[in-house]
Parts: C-alpha cells; sequence; structure tokens
C-alpha cells in the first residue's frame, strides 16, 4: 500500500450546491417551490405550530406537579455489594468497579440480597432491612 493510494473509509459525500443553474436540478428556486412562507428567507414555522389554530399542547389539560428540587438516588443492593473488593463500599469505588454507571445525588442501599462480609458503607440513604443485614454481617454503616 502507497501512501496516494490511501482511500477514505467511508465515502465522501458532496455538498448540495443549489441555486446554480437549471443544469444542476437545484437551480431558480433551489428546491423551494414558488412563494410561501417556507420559500423565505428564515421562514418556517415553530415545532407544534398548527396554522394559528390553537396547538395541542395548549388544549390538553395541564395535571400534577413536578417537583424541581426532588432528589434522584442510585440504586444499590446487598447482591451488588458482595461484588465489590472493598472493604470500605463508598459511591467512588462502586463506580470505579463499574457496579454503577452514574451516582447522581447520591446512592441509597437497598435490602435486597445478602451480604456475606463485613464491610463499613458509605451512603447517602439506607433502608431500614439494609441497616439491620450489614450490621447482622458485622459491618458498619455511615450516612455520608
Amino acid at each position: 500500500m502507497e501512501l496516494g493510494e490511501l482511500k477514505p473509509a467511508v465515502k465522501k459525500q458532496t455538498r448540495r450546491r443549489v441555486g446554480r443553474g437549471i443544469g444542476s436540478g437545484l437551480g431558480k428556486t433551489s428546491g423551494k417551490g414558488h412563494k410561501g412562507q417556507k420559500a423565505r428567507s428564515g421562514g418556517g414555522v415553530r415545532r407544534g405550530f398548527e396554522g394559528g389554530q390553537t396547538p395541542l399542547y395548549r388544549r390538553l389539560p395541564k395535571r400534577g406537579f413536578k417537583n424541581i428540587n426532588a432528589k434522584q438516588y442510585t440504586e444499590v443492593t446487598l447482591t451488588m455489594l458482595n461484588q465489590s473488593e472493598a472493604k470500605e463500599i463508598t459511591a467512588e469505588t462502586l463506580l470505579a468497579e463499574g457496579i454503577i454507571g452514574k451516582i447522581k445525588d447520591g446512592i441509597v442501599i437497598l435490602g435486597t440480597g445478602t451480604i456475606e462480609k463485613p464491610v463499613t458503607v458509605k451512603a447517602k440513604r439506607f433502608t431500614k432491612t439494609a441497616a439491620e443485614k450489614i450490621e447482622a454481617a458485622g459491618g458498619k454503616i455511615e450516612v455520608v
């Protein structure tokens, strides 16, 4: 293989040159048709526009409440804690070991499954059963 024989992995697509004569197939009106809102510079309508009719998102009733201050915790089970090699388990160690994907606003330890080894667990929240099972196994819990 020579330097001059190299080719791109994906064939390069040539850009569309509009308004360059009738022979190109995109001359004169440049594929925009004749006149009208969509033919104008900067023309077109916003998302959800229904020609002046009250749009669907305004006709439908609004319900419920979205708490902007709500915390999103990453749920970690005792079975997941068993997979960890660390003696002191934190959100960062679980992330480093690939047991969890994101920390979000902290981790909450759920009582699903069993834990076989005595470990120190540091988390934002613990369920009652999770705390009991960790302490029964000889471990310690710390609320961060």
